[in-house]
């Protein structure tokens, strides 16, 4: 089997050879233990994705929530746009899209740029779940994260950046960084 060295440090896979030993024993156990966290809070945001997508509708899988968060966050996109931002083939984002637009949650139009195009838009249904939806995961994660201090919350963030800009070096897409409170957002707001 070969493994896709970017998908590595993101598994736990039983398949993957042993550690090498590299000689500096403390580094070594930070990075097991980065990747423990990292495989533990994978598992669970996983979790907690799959409860978010059964709240838009029952028969939803995470991959249609994921969909429709980015469609949310980037606007009308096409459909292979999307298949590149998430990674995967157009056939499988297809499908996706076609469960979804039979809810009623996204739907299609002529592209203004390219008349042969499409482009998929959130419709009026669709923005109210995914804002009923995404407003009860804010909630959860203020519950959450409510008692750390703002530094540690800033750091938090700073660190998760690092990571996944680590990845784009991989070929992995950049996310926008304009959450709230990020440098990007603040020149947006101004």
């Amino acid at each position: 089997m070969i493994v896709d060295p970017r998908i590595v440090a993101m598994s736990n896979s039983p398949d993957l050879p042993p550690r090498q030993d590299t000689g500096n024993d403390a580094a070594d156990a930070a990075l097991q233990n980065v990747e423990h966290q990292i495989s533990l809070f994978w598992r669970r945001a996983r979790a907690i994705s799959n409860q978010l997508s059964r709240e838009v509708h029952p028969d939803m899988e995470p991959a249609a929530y994921g969909l429709l968060t980015i469609i949310r966050r980037e606007g009308p996109i096409r459909l292979t746009e999307l298949a590149m931002n998430i990674g995967v083939g157009k056939p499988s984002v297809s499908r996706q899209i076609a469960f979804l637009e039979s809810l009623g949650l996204v739907s299609k139009e002529a592209d203004p740029l390219d008349r042969r195009a499409q482009s998929i838009r959130l419709t009026p249904k669709g923005e109210e779940k995914m804002h009923q939806v995404q407003d009860a995961r804010r909630q959860v994660f203020q519950e959450r994260l409510r008692e750390w201090p703002v530094e540690d919350l800033e750091e938090l963030a700073r660190c998760m950046a690092r990571l996944n800009s680590t990845y784009e070096r991989d070929g992995f897409p950049r996310e926008a960084a304009d959450g709230p409170g990020s440098p990007e957002r603040a020149q947006q707001d101004s």
